[in-house]
């Protein structure tokens, strides 16, 4: 029972996270093109996240 509710509250976490960054990158999108991309950059946000961690942690 308690992994199910894990699973939950990540799925909660990455649903905002999702939200989050679809609103960010559509209000600076500066073209169709570009707001194109950040949607689909809103899909893969926690790989920028974890890129950007282990390049602050010289991994």
């Amino acid at each position: 029972m308690k992994k199910e509710v894990r699973h939950a509250q990540s799925g909660a976490i990455y649903g905002l996270g999702l939200i989050g960054s679809l609103i960010y990158y559509i209000s600076t999108a500066s073209s169709f093109l570009v707001g194109v991309l950040g949607v689909l950059k809103s899909l893969v946000w926690p790989v920028f996240i974890v890129y950007e961690l282990m390049k602050h942690l010289d991994m």
